[in-house]
């Protein structure tokens, strides 16, 4: 399954987003005769009657510069005439050769300023097809909520077609008027924008009801745009499911993975047939734009599909169809992107450089055509003087130079880019990308502070418009963070290998600063990764920003980074002071050492044997078992990294007892979202919810779980002031109608639950067999709050995570944070029903009844189970516990 494994690196997603996201109004600029305003009888003078129409001349010549100063200078005489028909008109004009040249703040400037006139004229027909260009221009943006919200409303996202369109929308304007152009272009449009936030079945049903519509008024190009916005959306849900595909095919889920590939190649399938009717219909057309648009799209999926050489070369010959349309294209920003993707399409997307494995090189044969389109896109780039485009034509030149290792030549043009981007704001997401290359050069030069600086720039970038290009589209998500996760891991390999002889020199506050910047680089990645994991709509609210260490006098915490040739291990004491080990493994090593103990530990009947246990307790705890000793250290608190995120540490054993016996455990995914605050006596009231019977979701059955019930029964003892949903009660509604009428510190959900390597994997059981997602949980628990605080406690008792997957047990470890809790009590594996309802009773009876904290009741419950000796003191039942997030 390699060929699906191989993503598409970053870049080319930005790039085509340029091309996929449909102009579906306005394929020409408008001139004073197209358009019939409310009031046509309005005086112009001939003298500007004349420059708009030498502008659109020179528009249609793709002269887009040359035709904005014909427009200014016509707008002027227009406004000092008070003709605001005519106005209105060239701001349109001005609007759309803006975002031809790459300028979309200006064109949203010009949009809004035409609304406002069309408005003031009483046209408002006009009005709602304005509000899909201006929405156009946010979604070119990424901000596709925004775009959404002018195209219909400000709406239930995930279930928009329960509510109907706001009256001032776009959709709903073109509909009071009875726009068919206008409906299709809003339906489009919001297709379009649902398929980018990552919602792609809503997508097809938006773009399906379009379709049909351009259809009906027999307008081809509207048909064709519908039709090539359909095969995105169909070729998104092809990767999501490669995507899923390769995760389950890692951890050994053969029958799925090959489910989930035979899906993919199904939806990429589909794709293709929409892409060739897109394609069919640009050529009856002559729509040069629109042909190349719909080649540079099959490319890809003849590349996930190819099985033969025929397929080979049919992709070799729809690149040079390709090819040969870019010089039929005007000068814009979309040829530019349209080189770029060429030079990108030379040969399959595949990683192929060890140390940077998301950064591809080209065969040597295909360099000089590589170069020689890259080349041609910085020209036309600097020509139309539009720096976004210019950026990423530049920083993939110097790439290839890169690759050549000719170094000095490769720092110019990366410089070059790094300039670009600055220019103009909506090129940040490219100056990452060029700061990164810069720090890689400095690093194969030797040059380790430059390299540490030039990284720390990237870095830095990448903090102020992470949140901006994970919500830009849910088919970047997962790629940008295979992008984004070398640049902190390379950083911190730096910071922590690049000058031994440097740290070890150094005095003590120098070492402990060194670490306090890589453990504040790691936290970064922990936010991107958490954000990614859950996608756009993951709210991470820091509330330690400042990232003091959270730990008591009798707290200490155990970070570990996976790095390429081996991991760093680093203790936090409470007086502040630093210390690390290396464990000497390699990545893939460390990997299966991590699922042998896993499997071993899930096993309920296999003699248990403590060799691995022990194995990795040398790793994490024994390099600082004299200092934990000494600082008298009473709570161990885990932000762990990747695989080891399944590790449950209380199952290590030092030879002679498990940790869990000598410590308190308690696990977080990053501090800085740690709020420390213990439960008080106003936070005793519990919403209790439960399923018993046996489910069936999407064809997969759930066993009863009939031990639930004295589960439920013992929380609601412990916890009086508790309200219980059994069963059929147990459902979305209720527990949103619930927690609109009652605040509840306490949600405690006993039932089947899924953490899996997507967020449409990672789900709860519910009665009336249906599912409950951590992001609808998080919606519901947000839409309802009465008051500002938060949940308390989030408890998940019949969880389970797949062994290997550390993605999955990424979701797991964002659980607290994505369902709006302070903490959650949850299991990486399904335990037996009945020792699950004795941790929850007596995890409850030692936070009330014996005052004590969320990490000591759990152990407290767990050595209950321990010494009670028998089968209930196998790891299996007792160890996969977890307190996430707040431990107090």
């Amino acid at each position: 399954m390699s060929r699906q494994s191989s993503v598409r690196i970053v870049l080319g997603l930005l790039f085509l987003s340029s091309l996929t996201i449909s102009l579906w109004l306005g394929h020409l600029p408008a001139t004073t005769w197209q358009l019939q305003l409310g009031n046509p009888a309005t005086a112009q003078s001939p003298d500007a009657s004349q420059l708009v129409q030498q502008g659109v001349e020179r528009y249609q010549l793709g002269d887009f510069t040359s035709a904005i100063e014909y427009w200014q200078t016509a707008l002027t005489t227009y406004q000092q005439t008070n003709n605001r028909p005519n106005q209105t008109i060239v701001l349109e004009n001005l609007a759309r050769a803006y975002q031809q040249i790459g300028q979309i703040d200006q064109a949203i400037n010009y949009w809004e300023k035409v609304i406002t006139n069309y408005q003031q004229l009483g046209d408002l027909q006009q009005v709602g097809r304005m509000l899909t260009e201006l929405a156009q221009a946010y979604s070119k943006l990424g901000q596709n909520q925004k775009a959404i919200a002018l195209l219909c409303g400000t709406i239930n996202y995930d279930y928009p077609q329960d509510h109907p369109c706001v009256p001032e929308s776009a959709l709903q304007l073109a509909h009071s008027h009875q726009d068919q152009l206008g409906v299709a272009a809003a339906l489009g449009s919001l297709g379009d924008a649902y398929r980018l936030r990552g919602k792609y079945d809503l997508a097809i049903n938006y773009l399906e009801e379009s379709l049909t519509i351009a259809q009906k008024i027999d307008h081809l190009p509207y048909q064709s745009s519908a039709l090539n916005s359909l095969g995105n959306a169909y070729s998104s849900k092809a990767q999501l499911s490669y995507r899923r595909a390769n995760s389950a095919e890692k951890i050994g889920y053969t029958r799925k993975a090959l489910a989930l590939e035979a899906k993919a190649k199904n939806n990429d399938s589909e794709a293709l047939k929409y892409f060739q009717k897109s394609l069919d219909i640009a050529i009856t057309q002559n729509d040069q734009s629109g042909q190349i648009r719909a080649r540079l799209n099959e490319i890809p999926l003849y590349y996930r599909l190819s099985e033969s050489s025929a397929s080979v070369m049919k992709w070799q010959k729809e690149w040079q169809k390709a090819y040969s349309l870019l010089e039929t294209l005007p000068d814009s920003q979309d040829k530019v992107y349209a080189a770029i993707e060429l030079a990108n399409l030379l040969q399959p997307i595949a990683p192929a450089h060890e140390t940077s494995p998301w950064i591809r090189c080209y065969q040597p044969k295909l360099e000089p055509q590589a170069t020689a389109l890259l080349a041609q896109a910085v020209r036309i780039a600097q020509r139309i003087n539009d720096h976004r485009s210019q950026s990423f034509a530049l920083g993939e030149l110097g790439h290839i130079y890169e690759c050549r290792d000719q170094y000095t030549k490769a720092l110019e043009l990366s410089q070059q880019a790094r300039l670009a981007a600055e220019q103009n704001l909506l090129a940040k997401d490219s100056l990452y990308l060029w700061e990164w290359q810069t720090a890689r050069i400095f690093k194969e030069q030797g040059k380790v502070t430059e390299a540490i600086g030039a990284y720390e720039n990237a870095i830095a970038t990448l903090e102020t418009i992470r949140s901006d290009i994970l919500t830009a589209s849910r088919d970047v998500q997962f790629d940008f963070l295979d992008t984004v996760n070398p640049i902190y891991r390379q950083l911190v390999a730096l910071r922590l290998e690049g000058d031994q002889t440097l740290l070890k020199s150094a005095l003590p506050d120098v070492r402990t600063q060194n670490i306090n910047i890589v453990l504040k680089t790691i936290d970064g990645l922990k936010l991107a990764e958490l954000q990614d994991y859950f996608g756009n709509d993951c709210v991470l609210a820091a509330v330690n920003p400042a990232r003091v260490d959270l730990v008591s006098t009798r707290t200490a915490v155990i970070s570990t980074i996976i790095l390429k040739d081996r991991t760093a291990v680093i203790l936090s004491l409470p007086n502040g002071e630093k210390q690390w080990s290396w464990i000497d493994s390699d990545r893939e090593s460390i990997r299966q050492d991590i699922n042998q103990f896993r499997r071993e530990l899930e096993s309920f009947f296999e003699p248990y044997n403590s060799q691995q246990a022990q194995k990795i307790y040398n790793w994490l705890i024994r390099p600082f078992a004299n200092q934990l000793e000494q600082a008298q250290i009473e709570t161990l608190v885990f932000i762990n990294d990747g695989i080891l995120r399944t590790v449950p540490m209380a199952a290590l054993h030092d030879g002679e007892k498990f940790l869990v016996e000598r410590y308190a455990i308690a696990t977080t995914p990053t501090l800085t979202l740690t709020e420390p605050k213990a439960l008080t006596p106003q936070s005793w009231r519990a919403l209790v919810l439960g399923l018993t019977k046996e489910a069936i979701v999407d064809g997969r059955e759930f066993e009863a779980l009939s031990n639930v019930s004295t589960e439920v029964k013992a929380v609601t003892q412990t916890i009086p002031e508790s309200k219980q949903l059994l069963d059929e009660e147990f459902t979305r509604d209720r527990l949103q109608q619930e927690l609109g009428a009652t605040v509840y510190p306490i949600i405690h959900i006993a039932t089947h639950g899924e953490f899996g390597t997507e967020p449409e994997d990672t789900f709860l059981v519910t009665g009336e067999n249906d599912q409950l997602t951590i992001d609808e949980l998080d919606r519901v628990i947000r839409s309802v709050a009465s008051t500002t605080e938060p949940v308390e406690l989030i408890s998940l008792t019949a969880c389970r995570t797949a062994t290997g997957d550390d993605r999955a047990a990424l979701g797991l470890a964002g659980v607290a944070v994505q369902a709006g809790a302070r903490s959650a009590l949850a299991s990486l594996w399904f335990i037996n029903d009945q020792t699950t309802a004795q941790i929850a009773a007596q995890f409850y009876q030692g936070l009330r009844q014996s005052n004590l904290n969320k990490a000591q009741a759990l152990r407290a419950a767990q050595i209950a189970l321990l010494e009670a000796g028998g089968q209930y003191a196998r790891p299996a039942y007792w160890a996969p516990y977890l307190v996430i997030g707040n431990w107090f």
